[in-house]
């Protein structure tokens, strides 16, 4: 619980911060935008993004499907990436967002533009990604609004998204914004099938409000239902919006003796059982129960 409380204070102070300075970024989220160099954790999903702010290449027999975008300035990195890993971005058939925040969303609109995908997003966060975040509930400086993206089509809750032989399941997961969309797939890893499941974010941010002054209406009960339905989804594999959620760096060092560094049920938990009492720690401090 300590550790969401941290790094939600974290990312409001450098919300705060942001939105007074000018570009480039801030040194926070410089941060983590730093490039890493691309690389494999199964057979068919590979790591593309940045330091912090993630974004994956799943590999299917029938195109590419490229998740997130993280900010405006991220998006050359992640171009880069799928090139060095042999793999053409004019390929890539659909573009995912988990959230529609700067950090990413930022680069999706440039993404689009290079790859020709078709960019799928939940209908909750629909308006802030076609209004480049002016009709989000949080309240970020007009100079970090990114550009505007419009979806080419809506998620589903438990729709099954299928590219040639591979599937993705979705799941709405709301709360941290109003279509925060989570999914799942089997991959395999040392030739083992593991469950993989990708985690939009639980964090809630101090100037969050769920019961006093809700942020919007329902958040309280978003954030009920996202923690109960992941936590009873099977995670073999965490991987998340974050990287510092699911301890990438540590993991991606550890792949050089460790082929399934990134299978950590317990890891998983750990993540869902903070988020959850987290949860419940804010209801009660709003509550005052």
């Amino acid at each position: 619980m300590k550790v969401f409380k941290a790094a939600a204070v974290a990312l409001l102070v450098a919300l705060s911060a942001i939105s007074a300075a000018a570009k480039p970024l801030s040194k926070f989220f410089a941060d983590m935008n730093k490039p890493v160099a691309p690389f494999r954790i199964s057979d068919n999903i590979y790591y593309v993004g940045a330091s912090d702010v993630t974004s994956f290449l799943i590999v299917t027999d029938a195109g590419l499907i490229l998740t997130d975008g993280g900010f405006a300035e991220t998006a050359p990195q992640i171009l880069a990436n799928i090139k060095t890993l042999g793999f053409d971005p004019k390929n890539v058939k659909i573009l995912l967002n988990s959230h529609a925040h700067f950090d990413h969303d930022g680069g999706l609109a440039a993404l689009k533009e290079a790859t020709g995908a078709r960019f799928l997003a939940s209908r909750g966060d629909a308006p802030a990604l076609e209004s480049g975040g002016k009709s989000d509930f949080i309240n970020i400086d007009p100079q970090h609004r990114t550009t505007p993206i419009n979806p080419d089509g809506f998620l589903t809750d438990g729709e099954n998204l299928t590219l040639g032989h591979t599937t993705l399941t979705i799941h709405l997961t709301p709360g941290h914004t109003r279509g925060c969309t989570s999914w799942s797939m089997t991959t395999h890893i040392v030739g083992k099938p593991e469950h993989v499941l990708f985690i939009c974010s639980l964090t809630i941010l101090p100037d969050y409000s769920l019961v006093t002054k809700p942020s919007y209406p329902g958040i309280a009960d978003d954030f009920a239902h996202s923690i109960a339905l992941l936590k009873s989804l099977p995670c073999d594999v965490m991987l998340g919006s974050h990287g510092s959620f699911f301890h990438m760096m540590e993991n991606r060092a550890a792949l050089a003796t460790n082929p399934a560094a990134f299978v950590d049920p317990k890891g998983c938990k750990a993540y869902l059982d903070g988020a959850d009492a987290a949860y419940r720690d804010e209801i009660a401090t709003e509550t005052g129960k």
